[in-house]
């Protein structure tokens, strides 16, 4: 067998929705099936996923699928593991519930060896995690403006060097030169990662002609519990590398506690009940115009209502998150320096 030249890795936990349709999506890559592998850590998932992968296996032994456990169940743990049981002159990051397009491995490939950037990526489609109102709503949310900003691996329209990727692809050497996965960081992870590539003189190249589908979390509970990790956990990236803080990530703790202070100060001045009145409803105002073209060109008058409601969630809850990692930051210093 040719020699191998791409590893995809998968961290991997309770994916039994759509690990197959993953497996299949990479067996059908442009890219040479004989010169890749799959490495898949998986977190010791408690659904189907390890019986759906080994089916697939017994299906498609073309492919080469090597399953690892994660038994820190954390998602940098798992990269790392996974990078460990690589073989690869190249890795492809990929999540086990995103399904890239079919040339994304070329396109990926090709971009590396042209010399575009030390990691390279495309956009991400985002889906629904369920078909409900609420989950359509939370899709088109989470890939608008008005809820993740100018992140570019959601928003490019042109190939363009960017702060971060979702799904990147590197050398190996890259690894060796700049080190693993952060496995302090259970989330952000991935943007610790490309600030040392940007760090060390690397670059970061987003092009939106590389695809991939991503599916968004299918409710609220599940959108506000993602969103406030995200919010807590880049406190703690920003502690390392404050010089990072974009404005995008800047806006939210800046909003809710604003909404904070002003919910204190109605109680007995009312100029700060009548500021915050006009500031909800001006957020409103914006957020259900940002709807509106989407609900026109879908015909769904649901996503008017669903649209502002899945932005207000990601909004506030990342806004609290970082303000509770603060918090904690705060009195771990306090309690650390007595």
């Amino acid at each position: 067998m040719t020699s191998i030249k791409v590893t995809v890795i998968v961290p991997c936990y309770t994916e039994e929705r759509t690990i197959e349709e993953l497996l299949h999506a990479i067996l059908g890559q442009t890219f040479s099936v004989d010169r890749m592998e799959v490495v898949i850590a998986d977190g010791m998932s408690t659904d189907h996923t390890r019986e759906k992968i080994s089916l697939f296996q017994q299906h498609y032994p073309e492919l080469v699928i090597r399953v690892v456990e994660n038994q820190q169940r954390t998602i940098p743990a798992a990269l790392n593991q996974a990078i460990n049981e690589s073989r690869g002159e190249i890795i492809t990051r990929m999540d086990a519930h995103a399904i890239p397009a079919q040339d994304y491995i070329e396109k990926s490939v090709t971009a590396l060896e042209a010399g575009y950037g030390e990691n390279v990526g495309g956009v991400i489609d985002i889906k629904p995690g369920s078909d409900s109102w609420i989950g359509r709503s939370i899709a088109i949310a989470t890939a608008h403006p008005l809820g993740v900003g100018d992140a570019q691996y959601r928003t490019a329209t042109k190939a363009v060097e960017a702060d971060t990727v979702a799904f990147g692809t590197y050398r190996r050497a890259l690894v060796e030169k700049i080190g693993k996965y952060d496995e302090t960081l259970l989330v952000n992870e991935d943007y610790e990662f490309n600030t040392r590539i940007r760090k060390s003189g690397g670059k970061i190249w987003v092009d939106p002609a590389i695809r991939c589908v991503y599916y968004a979390r299918a409710n609220l509970k599940n959108l506000a519990r993602q969103y406030f990790t995200y919010g807590f956990w880049k406190l703690k990236m920003l502690q390392r590398y404050p010089e990072t803080l974009r404005w995008r990530q800047a806006l939210p703790p800046v909003f809710v506690t604003s909404i904070l202070m002003l919910l204190l100060l109605s109680i007995l001045w009312v100029p700060a009940c009548i500021l915050l009145v006009v500031t909800l409803s001006l957020y409103l105002v914006i957020l259900i115009a940002g709807a509106i073209r989407y609900a026109i060109s879908r015909n769904r008058l649901s996503l008017v209502i669903g649209i502002p409601i899945a932005i207000m969630t990601m909004h506030f809850a990342w806004g609290s998150g970082f303000l509770w990692s603060m918090i904690k930051s705060l009195f771990a210093g306090k309690a650390h320096g007595s």
